[in-house]
């Protein structure tokens, strides 16, 4: 059996969701593919910074991150893309002209930019660790690069921002949107193009629908039976679920060991 590149969706599919740690059987199945000699890696929508912890206490080498522009090889960050620019800077200040608070990362970290507590006084404290700057004075043009912002709208009223179709986001909170890069299924080419791997060898387990995106031919697909319907209809397998030992159950009948 020659080297298959593995890529690992992480909360869901590698962790319990209610407590973000590692499967016990999925840590174990991941050893157990690098003693073989396979190229294992996470593929996340995380900012990198954002999944740096995960990816160090788990023994991790490669991953792809915020949502497919991330590279990291051999522990080594080498490349991060941030979102294009202008449409960027078009949608923030769309946003902001109809009433949308706005929150702007510009960095690889937990600092947002806003102009104001609009945000705030829509959604309220955004749900995980974040360091707010508040500037009246701040303008998105000044900036040199955007990786993410998270708007105060509903995913029932988006369709009143028309740059929004033209950037990558979702409703991990069905308060305000996340836009940021959305192309899991590139990340994986880049990662294939750079260390020389093959598409037909390419194996990714994910279990929701922002997973779709790397579920795509000539990749071998498989879904966690705890999984998204809509995943499983498009997957090659569909495994038991995660806290079931599905990753290492699945790894071993394939022979993977």
């Amino acid at each position: 059996m020659g080297r298959k590149y593995f890529f690992f969706d992480i909360d869901g599919t590698l962790t319990e969701r209610e407590t973000g740690i590692i499967v016990p059987s999925a840590a174990e199945a991941l050893r157990k593919l690098r003693e073989a000699g396979h190229f294992v890696a996470i593929n996340t929508g995380r900012a990198h910074y954002k999944a740096r912890k995960f990816f160090d206490e788990n023994g991790f080498e490669n991953m792809v991150c915020n949502g497919g522009k991330g590279i990291v090889i051999d522990k080594v960050l080498v490349e991060n893309s941030p979102l294009v620019f202008d449409d960027a800077v078009a949608l923030y200040e769309e946003a902001v002209a109809k009433g949308y608070g706005v929150l702007v990362a510009a960095e690889d970290s937990e600092k947002v930019w806003t102009r104001d507590f609009r945000f705030y006084d829509q959604v309220g404290i955004r749900r995980e660790p974040t360091v707010y700057i508040i500037d009246e004075h701040f303008d998105p043009r000044a900036l040199e690069r955007i990786y993410k912002m998270y708007i105060a709208v509903r995913e029932e009223d988006a369709g009143c921002l028309e740059m929004l179709p033209r950037l990558g986001h979702m409703w991990f909170e069905k308060d305000y949107c996340l836009v940021q890069q959305d192309d899991k299924y590139g990340g994986i080419l880049r990662m294939l193009e750079l260390t020389g791997g093959k598409q037909e060898d390419v194996i990714v387990f994910g279990d929701d629908t922002n997973d779709m995106d790397m579920f795509r031919p000539p990749f071998y697909r498989i879904a966690m039976g705890n999984g998204h319907p809509a995943l499983k209809a498009v997957a090659d397998e569909v495994a038991p679920a995660n806290l079931e030992d599905g990753i290492y159950r699945v790894c071993e009948q394939h022979g993977w060991f």
